[in-house]
């Protein structure tokens, strides 16, 4: 077939979002399960960002930071498995071409904000571990106020650019994307036109930024434990530690899962491989975050009863 010509050829208008194939039965099932997932990360992100905006004793960067985080979670989530719902009801499983490239916008910006959010959670504990006395000073409110706009902000930025690319590349033929999000690797699969130029701008785009904001997570962490190494208190050592083990952990759910998907060289990854990558990243990490930031920290369990009781109080009333 001739592409250049596309005389023959007739453009794509929807494509085919295979999800998980199986039987009825099955695809019923994932729908309860993801269902259940979904609500309880709406409510448990929810009930984080309530706790931090109803608790004054909470207005601190570093719970202003969480509770921004978990508002961005509850989008991130949003963004995908309304969607993978509904095709698991679905016969047809179709979503239209402006549909799809809106979901991949919206889903690598906010998972670009995520990894932002990250890297400014992280400088935040370092300023507030290995230069305590400096923190009030450094981190003002006006500071704290523009990071967060800054992480809301970079990501639908930066994925602008390889998003009109790809959406401008030619698509004349197969429409089926074996995924159950519009991932833009499958995308550029189906593509009639092999633009190089493109591929390119979106590698570079994910390589440095998901490889420049680990490393730059790791170097402030690296720093925080040597300072807390050399902490003479136990008491001081085991209060750093706590709080800097729930970032890490999210830290490494997210980034581990992200990086061995985009960046390991060859991505040769199976196809189910992929999706489950995906899961854990996209589904997952946002279901587990409010468990992590909530179980490990007092003042968060604190201002979470408090939210508990008030709400059963107005429900007695």
């Amino acid at each position: 077939m001739n592409v250049s010509s596309g005389e023959n050829t007739s453009p794509v208008s929807h494509f085919i979002l295979l999800g998980f194939p199986s039987s009825p039965e099955k695809q019923l099932l994932y729908f309860g399960l993801f269902s259940v997932a979904y609500t309880l990360t709406l409510m448990g992100n929810a009930a984080i960002a309530c706790a931090v905006r109803w608790d004054r004793r909470l207005h601190t960067p570093m719970y202003i930071l969480l509770g921004n985080f978990s508002l961005l979670e509850i989008c991130y989530v949003s963004t995908t498995v309304p969607n993978m719902l509904a095709n698991f009801l679905s016969t047809s499983k179709s979503i239209s071409f402006v549909s799809c490239f809106a979901q991949f916008y919206f889903f690598f910006s906010f998972g670009c904000d995520e990894g932002l959010f990250l890297c400014i959670m992280a400088f935040d504990r370092y300023l507030a571990i290995c230069r305590p006395l400096h923190y009030p000073r450094i981190m003002t409110r006006q500071l704290c106020t523009g990071l967060v706009i800054f992480g809301w902000s970079c990501g639908f930025i930066i994925f602008l650019s390889p998003v009109i690319l790809i959406s401008q590349l030619s698509y004349c033929g197969p429409n089926v994307i074996n995924h159950f999000v519009c991932d833009p690797v499958p995308l550029m699969m189906l593509s009639c036109s092999k633009d190089t130029t493109t591929q390119s701008v979106y590698s570079t785009c994910n390589a440095i930024f998901m490889i420049g904001t680990f490393v730059f997570i790791l170097c402030s962490y690296a720093l925080v434990i040597l300072t807390v190494v050399r902490m003479p208190s136990k008491a001081s050592k085991r209060k750093a530690f706590s709080t800097c083990a729930s970032h890490l952990a999210v830290v490494m759910l997210f980034f581990g899962s992200v990086m061995v998907m985009y960046v390991r060289p060859g991505s040769g990854h199976p196809v189910e491989m992929q999706k489950i990558l995906t899961l854990i990243y996209s589904v997952v990490t946002p279901l587990c975050n409010p468990l992590i930031y909530s179980l490990r920290n007092k003042e968060m369990k604190v201002a979470l009863r408090k939210i508990f009781r008030t709400e059963r109080s107005v429900h007695k009333i």
